[in-house]
């Protein structure tokens, strides 16, 4: 086994530390997410606390972990009697962002299940984490149904399996750590909800602490073992901190003056129902319990503040995260009158946690309140630009509405999702066939189906039954796949009326919005002038989209031939990378074509181009005006999909139903 970096040697990251640290004291306080760019210890810290828990007393052979002071009465491997058990190392578990559902709850062991006869349940990861750490990196990446298990776990402590003939109820009670890069996409405010505490991690700008870095980091790798023994002390000290917290936590007193600070702080901050005001008294405690103090102070509370609310008061993915520090403060002084802790000064310090030799750390900067421009509302009466004008500054889109659904048409194979129907490893069971290559999910009754009638030839004398390879079958699920939303936005001076332009960003934004709740792929192409540009090459990263969208100009002729060719070349090379992900064009344009020699009949060859590879589309017409040219829907049809107005977009609106998107090349299905 290699030798784990020392948690003590990390630089900086006060507050990345400060939340592991709380919650290995406190496991109750609901887990921590980690946000931040690549390559800032994320992964380094969490690792590297493992080895600082304590170890775990469990009863021996017990595959479920349980403490032989007071084992789980319900344990599937049970009854214990309480007595003596063996110790060992907290266990660092990590799901890969690719495992199963089996693979994570445990499952039927169908080895046993056909060879003898009984049902017997097969842990999956939440049984081996029970009692210890439990690591996720990009969680933002994971499956949501993975997440919706894997936090519902963490909330009530215990796992509950039903399924395939099995009932089985374990403990899982673990210190929950997710690690995620918000440029690769967020997480949905539902599931960011369920994280105790949230840190906001990046890489120092100062020169002196950088170099510190690289140099523990290239001591550590000449030579691990060594430079862990350098540390060693630190990390005993770290160690028993750790011991003494987690004794003293029960002693620790909430006083009436803290609790009403922290549910007026919650009650400021606007965050949805009581989970914050919880998380956040948890929190509170266990910053006493780590400062050695036995009251709570209006520092700890600030500070719980400062972790646990930040993620919870985002309404929508292009919500700016952080705190507005000045209204917390206000806030807590306003609430600090009878019933006042103790002396903030008094014994024990602060909560930080120590940092070892190395240079000081400054404080991490928190997020700015209030909306992104991409949600303010649109600037009004400003004049319009002309077809030919030159190139206008930004304006603001419109508030975003909910529209109505677009999907590709078939049934594909891709990613799961929420938009278009596909055949998906989750979902529900549709039917069985044998398996091409490598069976990934078993029809168990399919599978005893196939095998009965062979029992006798095969010679079968006891309980189990007899199973060949070919017997087996594998279940075909359907549910929902996300695809690859590809827009190409017409920027050009005909758009550039500032009112419609701001619609036309609105109504972007609003198939934003759509894409990121159906967990879509996005793309965003522009054109204008006399080319058209990648603004944003597909990402999962749809607040990546709105801030282009937001900065996006506008003026000029009107390319739409070029838009189209650029899209094409997008998705041609998307096919390449990710030939299961089925594309969606979304095409939000006038349709009026200007520049170059014929261009409306060069935009209409384009167009062909994506109806001739089947390739779903939709064109959003921002025509307006009491002359109409109709060469949007002109568009459409050359593409093979359908035409829809502004207003038509909208949930809410009667003008017509946008179901499908019709494309008149049949994809497979």
């Amino acid at each position: 086994m290699s030798t784990p970096y020392p948690f003590t040697a990390v630089v900086g990251q006060d507050d990345l530390r400060l939340g592991l640290l709380l919650n290995a004291v406190s496991p109750a306080v609901g887990g921590v997410l980690v946000r931040g760019e690549k390559g800032t210890a994320k992964s380094t810290a969490v690792r590297a606390l493992a080895a600082l828990l304590p170890e775990v007393p469990v009863v021996a052979g017990c595959r479920f972990s349980c403490d032989p002071a007071s084992p789980d009465p319900a344990c599937p491997d049970g009854p214990h009697e309480a007595g003596a058990g063996v110790s060992r190392d907290a266990r660092m578990v990590e799901l890969p962002v690719g495992a199963s559902e089996d693979r994570l709850v445990g499952a039927l062991d169908i080895e046993r299940a056909l060879a003898e006869g009984v049902k017997a349940f097969e842990p999956g990861l939440l049984a081996d984490a029970h009692r210890g750490i439990l690591y996720v990196d990009e969680v933002n990446l994971l499956h949501d149904h993975l997440v919706d298990l894997l936090l519902d776990a963490a909330a009530m402590g215990a796992s509950y399996v039903e399924r395939e003939g099995v009932s089985v109820r374990h403990a899982a009670r673990f210190l929950l750590v997710g690690t995620m890069n918000p440029e690769e996409g967020e997480l949905r405010p539902q599931l960011l909800d369920r994280f105790g505490l949230t840190v906001e991690v990046a890489a120092s700008r100062e020169t002196d602490q950088r170099v510190e870095v690289v140099r523990r980091r290239l001591a550590y790798d000449d030579d691990p073992a060594g430079f862990a023994a350098e540390w060693a002390a630190e990390e005993g000290a770290l160690r028993a901190r750790i011991v003494a917290a987690r004794a003293l936590l029960p002693e620790v007193r909430l006083g009436d003056g803290a609790l009403r600070q922290i549910a007026a702080t919650c009650a400021a901050f606007e965050v949805d129902g009581m989970r914050a005001d919880i998380v956040m008294a948890r929190t509170a405690t266990a910053l006493a319990a780590w400062a050695g103090r036995t009251d709570v102070l209006a520092e700890d509370v600030r500070q719980a503040a400062l972790l646990a609310l930040p993620h919870r008061r985002r309404r929508n993915p292009f919500d700016a995260p952080g705190l507005d520090e000045d209204k917390l403060d206000d806030t807590l002084e306003q609430n600090s009158g009878e019933g006042d802790d103790p002396d903030p000064d008094g014994p024990g310090g602060g909560g930080r946690p120590p940092q070892g030799d190395g240079p000081g750390t400054p404080p991490q900067p928190e997020g700015e309140a209030g909306d992104t421009p991409a949600q303010s509302v649109p600037e009004q009466g400003q004049g319009q630009q002309s077809s030919g004008g030159g190139e206008q500054q930004p304006v603001r889109a419109a508030e975003p509405f909910r529209t109505k659904p677009l999907s590709v048409p078939g049934l594909g194979e891709g990613a799961a999702g929420r938009r278009s129907r596909a055949r998906t490893e989750h979902g529900r069971t549709t039917g069985a066939r044998r398996p091409r290559g490598a069976l990934t999910k078993l029809h168990l009754a399919a599978t005893v189906q196939a095998a009965a009638p062979h029992q006798r030839a095969r010679g079968r004398s006891g309980r189990g039954l007899v199973v060949r390879r070919d017997d087996l079958r594998q279940a075909t699920r359907e549910g929902r796949e996300g695809n690859l939303v590809l827009f190409v936005v017409d920027a050009s001076g005909s758009m550039a009326a500032r009112q419609r332009m701001s619609a036309v960003k609105g109504a972007v934004l609003s198939l934003l919005l759509d894409a990121y709740q159906r967990r879509d792929k996005v793309g965003l192409v522009t054109f204008r002038g006399s080319d058209a540009e990648v603004v944003l090459p597909p990402t999962s990263s749809v607040d990546a989209a709105a801030a282009r969208l937001e900065a996006l100009p506008t003026g000029g002729r009107t390319p739409v031939a070029a838009g189209l060719l650029k899209a094409h070349e997008v998705l041609r090379v998307e096919r390449l990378r990710d030939p299961s992900r089925r594309p969606l064009l979304v095409v939000v344009t006038d349709g009026r074509a200007t520049g170059g020699p014929e261009p409306v009949a060069l935009a209409s060859r384009a167009a062909r181009l994506h109806e001739a590879e089947g390739i779903a589309s939709v064109v959003v017409d921002c025509e307006s005006g009491p002359v109409r040219l109709g060469l949007a829907g002109a568009l459409a049809r050359d593409l093979g999909g359908t035409a829809v107005t502004l207003d038509e977009l909208r949930a809410d609106s009667i003008a017509g139903l946008v179901k499908d998107v019709q494309s008149t090349s049949r994809r497979a299905a």
